[in-house]
C-alpha cells in the first residue's frame, strides 16, 4: 500500500526534523536522501514555503512532487518585502512592475481558477491588495481597473 506525505517545507532548507522526519521515518526509507532531493528541487524557492508531496510505494520507491509556493510568498519575494503591510489599504510596503505580476500569474496558472492570462493577472493583483503591494505605482485596485479598461492588453495577449 502506498503512503503519501504532504508538507510545507522551506525552499532549499528542508531538514530531517519535523515535519518530514517523523512522517517519513516509519516508512523505512532513507530520509536523508529524500531531504537532499527535496532541497535540490526547491532551491530556486529559497526562503519561501514550498508544498511538497512525497509518495512511497510498496517497494520503497519514492516519488517527489514539488508544488509552487503560495501567491503571497511569490508577490512578497518579487516586491522584496519580508512581510505584508499591517494596514494594506493605507500603507504600501512595495511595488511590482506589471512584468513581475505576469510572471507570477504564469507560474500559478495551473492552480488558479482563471482560464486566461488576463484574469490570472487580476487574481495576482487581488493578492497584492491584501499584502499591501502596489502595481506599476498604482494601488492594486486601480491596477485591476486598468486591466479591465484594457490599458495593458498588448502585454496580456
Amino acid at each position: 500500500m502506498a503512503e503519501t506525505v504532504e508538507v510545507l517545507v522551506p525552499g532549499g532548507r528542508a531538514t530531517a526534523g519535523p515535519p518530514l522526519g517523523p512522517a517519513l521515518g516509519p516508512l523505512g526509507i532513507n530520509v536523508k536522501a529524500v531531504v537532499d532531493d527535496i532541497n535540490k528541487k526547491t532551491a530556486e524557492f529559497n526562503g519561501m514555503s514550498v508544498p511538497v508531496t512525497v509518495m512511497v510505494d510498496d517497494k520503497k520507491n519514492v516519488t517527489l512532487t514539488v508544488g509552487i509556493p503560495p501567491t503571497t510568498a511569490l508577490v512578497m519575494k518579487e516586491a522584496g518585502v519580508e512581510k505584508g503591510s499591517g494596514t494594506p489599504n493605507t500603507q504600501a510596503v512595495g511595488n511590482l512592475p506589471l512584468e513581475a505580476v505576469i510572471r507570477i500569474a504564469k507560474m500559478k496558472m495551473e492552480s488558479m481558477l482563471s482560464y486566461d492570462l488576463k484574469t490570472a493577472v487580476k487574481e495576482v493583483m487581488g493578492t497584492c491588495v491584501s499584502v499591501g503591494v502596489t502595481v506599476e505605482g498604482k494601488t492594486a485596485k486601480q491596477a485591476i481597473a486598468a486591466v479591465n479598461a484594457g490599458e495593458w492588453d498588448e502585454l496580456l495577449a
